[in-house]
């Protein structure tokens, strides 16, 4: 898949979930992803709109050896690898971590993961509700 059809598709994906955020029984969306040191999971900014949404989040590292963080920032703090707000941190596997955040708070960032710890290519599981 190219980098601008992931981008699109990413970009679709993590609209419809913000769309349905403050819905009460809104459906879970998990992407598994592998990376050497960052990996960009919104192809936009966040804009949420709903008042009092609220987002669950769980993050997962699948490779032994390896930490990653889950991070909201602007395309720069991505570029650089820079983790301008942490949401989650993984413990490698077998250790999934829960982040409850009002979704507002997100406007305006992209979402993405960075490397920590390790030097292989690193395998994640994200899922948002």
């Amino acid at each position: 898949m190219s980098i601008l059809s992931r981008k699109s598709f990413a970009t679709l994906i993590c609209g419809a979930v913000l769309a349905f955020a403050g819905a009460g029984d809104a459906k879970a969306l998990t992407i598994t992803g592998s990376l050497t040191s960052k990996y960009l999971l919104t192809g936009s900014a966040v804009n949420v709109t709903a008042a009092n949404a609220v987002l669950k989040i769980s993050f997962e590292t699948t490779t032994a050896g390896d930490n990653l963080a889950l991070c909201a920032g602007s395309t720069a703090d991505f570029a650089a690898g820079r983790c301008a707000t942490q949401l989650n941190d993984s413990g490698g596997p077998g250790f999934t971590f829960l982040t409850i955040v009002d979704a507002a708070s997100l406007n305006g960032k992209h979402l993405f993961v960075i490397r920590e710890v390790g030097i292989t290519p690193a395998s994640f599981r994200f899922t948002i509700e």
